[in-house]
């Protein structure tokens, strides 16, 4: 390829709407625009790049055994709400009417039409399968940010197994677990497999691939010392013994003015966060509930819906609150209330000797035994685990880093293919139901991520596997015939030798090819110039270490055929 013909837009300075270094980066080299809010082009760089990665995920999943498919992108809405998630994704799904007024969805993801494929499937005999595709999914993100990372309308590979027992789908667990461990570390991303919540898609195990990164809107909880590592939606720690003081029998009412915080009631009134009881107010599918936590502890909502199954979840309003406990935030309790549901923290069992709020304003209650005082529903674990917490697999303290979440294994088990009546006939001859698992990767969010790993002050940093070019000729004085004749020459030798090479042959300053090399991000540039052709020699630069060495003309191509192989 000739740089002279590509479409490479290259800008010089950061455009004002793109935060994160990767959505900066692919608009400054000429990789993406922006049609709308959440929708991108893709340019021919980034057509290159994202050919590499599906290219390297197909190769890993064809190792496993999985079969490629292609299913529409535009689903009836029958099928949606044959599995009951018609109405569970809500604002977020696409909805639209064909001509003759049939409710129909842009595919927010592919569960549904796999299984209703597997319908097809009849004996034992048939089984295991592993079924995937590389399709576009469309989600109406209500904050569509950070350029590729959180957009409205993405490529994911997504893939299915489906087998006969639970043995088999841990085996086909398994294989995927293995095969995205190689498939991250093709693409040059440290991606952590994390526990996680299942959320929506539902099933009994998940596990989240994730890339630290400053910019990731999640976090994950992480253990250097044992290895432990889980979502912050579904990690857990040890918490040290409470020293509580003897029980005093009954709670004691005392005025609290003014008093509208957990800080609030610990400075004025000799009440420590960790002997506080906080009382929340959700409504959870419609249902006003109250979830206590420790004082000193934060909801993570997530387990609050894996906790009880709801599908819709909201904090209530305050004339919500108000009607229902007769008393605004800041003097809530549970003390006496039978009318609401109560779930509460494992970490508040036991507790005596605790404050919380009277449900009067102004008004708060000491000498509170939450186990006798409280009508508990639920106990579940709800808090949220904050850095420095002790490990629950071995008591060394946590880390909480931010981090792209690049891909999600689930164990969906028989979710779908009851709701699909998906059944083979076993061995004895009996109808038996098929167990599903569900596997996927974001292909534009772990191009997206391997920038933010491989970037620096002077652009992208790009992986040999997944760069756009292993090679750029840079030719330094293109209008000198003899100089552009060698620049030729290297470019042809390296064709020839199986790099994939793009030749720099603008009639531009050399400084400005240089810069828009380092911005593009190619790995390596070969500089061919009047000064080093009069040796017999050019120049080869590493992108990422920046070190340029001198070679001779008739030995660059296997030098660099050398630097990409020990690359890879």
């Amino acid at each position: 390829m000739r740089w002279s013909q590509m479409h490479i837009p290259t800008l010089r300075e950061n455009p004002a709407e793109a935060d994160a270094p990767s959505h900066q980066l692919l608009l400054r080299a000429g990789f993406i625009r922006q049609l709308m809010a959440g929708h991108y082009s893709l340019l021919p760089l980034a057509i290159r790049v994202r050919s590499k990665v599906i290219n390297i995920i197909r190769e890993e999943m064809t190792a496993i055994g999985a079969q490629e498919f292609t299913l529409p992108a535009m689903h009836p809405a029958e099928i949606w709400r044959r599995s009951g998630r018609w109405e569970v994704m809500g604002d977020e799904m696409f909805r639209l009417k064909d001509r003759k007024g049939a409710d129909l969805a842009l595919g927010m993801t592919h569960e549904e039409i796999f299984t209703s494929l597997a319908t097809e499937l009849k004996s034992y005999r048939e089984l295991p399968q592993m079924w995937y595709q590389f399709q576009t999914k469309f989600r109406d993100e209500p904050r569509a940010k950070g350029g590729l990372m959180r957009t409205r309308e993405f490529t994911m590979k997504d893939s299915y197994s489906f087998d006969l027992t639970q043995e088999g789908l841990d085996r086909s667990f398994d294989l995927h677990r293995e095969a995205y461990v190689r498939i991250f570390a093709r693409l040059g991303i440290p991606a952590i497999p994390v526990e996680a919540s299942s959320g929506s898609m539902g099933g009994s195990a998940s596990t989240e691939f994730m890339c630290p990164a400053e910019v990731g809107e999640d976090f994950v909880v992480h253990c250097p010392s044992c290895g432990y590592a889980a979502n912050i939606e579904k990690a857990t720690s040890r918490l040290a013994p409470a020293a509580d003081a003897a029980d005093p029998g009954t709670p004691e009412r005392f005025d609290t003015p003014e008093v509208r915080t957990i800080d609030d009631l610990a400075s004025r009134f000799g009440a420590p966060a960790d002997r506080q009881v906080k009382t929340l107010v959700y409504v959870l599918d419609e249902q006003l509930t109250l979830v206590l936590l420790r004082g000193d502890h934060a909801l993570a909502e997530q387990k609050l819906a894996d906790a009880t199954g709801a599908t819709a979840l909201r904090p209530a309003r305050p004339e919500e609150i108000q009607e229902a406990l007769g008393a605004l935030p800041g003097s809530l309790g549970a003390v006496g209330v039978t009318s609401l549901t109560v779930l509460a923290d494992d970490a508040l069992r036991g507790r005596t000797d605790m404050f919380t709020g009277a449900n009067v304003d102004g008004v708060h209650l000491r000498g509170v035994n939450v186990e006798r005082d409280i009508a508990v529903s639920t106990w579940a674990d709800l808090r949220e685990v904050a850095s420095g917490e002790p490990c629950v697999q071995c008591g060394e303290p946590l880390q909480v880093q931010k981090a792209i979440e690049v891909g999600h294994i689930l164990k969906l088990g028989t979710k779908y293919t009851d709701a699909f009546d998906v059944t083979v006939l076993d061995t004895d001859g009996t109808p038996k139901k098929i167990i599903m698992g569900c596997y996927g990767i974001g292909v534009e969010r772990t191009i997206a991520s391997a920038i933010e790993c491989h970037h620096d002050d002077k652009g992208i940093v790009w992986p040999m596997s997944i760069a756009p070019f292993e090679a750029v000729v840079t030719v330094a004085q293109p209008d000198d015939e003899a100089t552009a004749s060698a620049g030729e020459q290297v470019y042809q030798q390296l064709l020839a030798a199986g790099v994939e090479t793009v030749i720099d042959d603008r009639a531009e300053r050399v400084g400005v090819k240089f810069k828009d090399a380092e911005l593009v991000g190619i790995p390596l540039r070969v500089t061919v110039g009047k000064r080093g052709l009069a040796d017999g020699i050019v120049e080869l630069t590493d992108r990422a270490s920046g070190e340029t060495q001198r070679i001779p003309l008739d030995e660059i191509a296997s030098c660099v055929r050398k630097g990409i192989d020990s690359a890879k």
